[in-house]
């Protein structure tokens, strides 16, 4: 099964939504998704699409349909064999396996959200959607990051701490479900030359992992 980052569109709302339903206990309305992702001037939305064989679109973008080639487009191969079946569902050709965005308020890239269809977890989705979501804060000319993640989230913690955050504060109470705490995660600059050198490493091991699952 090829995997491959597309910019979410107000028609890839629902099947979003479907993931969102099996991730999180609370869900943003349609009409957020909707706003959101025409607010380009400062937001940046993605979805982690699959497909049984490569899109005839690739082949004429590198890899990337659709999809402004910066950052890990130049440094990643973005489709990739992970040897999984597909996932039936009523979508078409090239179902949603996963999305994620983030949004820009002077020099702080904030991510919003990433998720990941249940199906498909744990084979580096996650991580490529992060690092998309980093190119694009790089794009939008912010100088940091930051998040909020559930103190329960420790697998998510980790991937955050891998790439540059660090805790830097929490918000007491802040998930409305069941009142849990959040943890505020941040970046020191992106653009600092050891900041680059790391993500370029970490992104070596991704690319590396990834084609190792691509095998027979």
């Amino acid at each position: 099964m090829y995997y491959f980052i597309e910019p979410m569109v107000e028609d890839d709302v629902p099947y979003v939504q479907a993931i969102e339903q099996q991730s999180f206990t609370t869900s943003w309305s349609a009409n957020t998704y909707r706003r959101e992702v025409r607010n380009t001037q400062s937001c940046r939305y993605v979805v982690a699409k699959a497909s049984g064989s490569p899109p005839t679109s690739l082949s004429k973008n590198g890899g990337v349909p659709n999809a402004q080639r910066t950052g890990i487009f130049s440094q990643l191969v973005s489709t990739l064999l992970l040897g999984m079946p597909a996932q039936l569902t009523p979508q078409a050709t090239n179902p949603i396996v996963g999305y994620g965005g983030l949004w820009v308020t002077l020099d702080e890239a904030h991510v919003t959200t990433i998720a990941v269809d249940p199906i498909h977890r744990g084979r580096g989705i996650g991580e490529l959607m992060l690092n998309t979501l980093i190119d694009h804060a790089y794009e939008l000319s912010a100088q940091m990051l930051t998040l909020e993640v559930r103190v329960s989230n420790h697998t998510a913690q980790q991937l955050y701490l891998k790439y540059g955050f660090q805790v830097v504060g929490s918000r007491r109470r802040y998930y409305t479900d069941n009142g849990e705490d959040a943890l505020i995660m941040s970046t020191d600059s992106i653009h600092t030359p050891d900041y680059k050198n790391q993500l370029r490493d970490h992104r070596r091991h991704l690319f590396a992992r990834l084609q190792a699952q691509s095998k027979p």
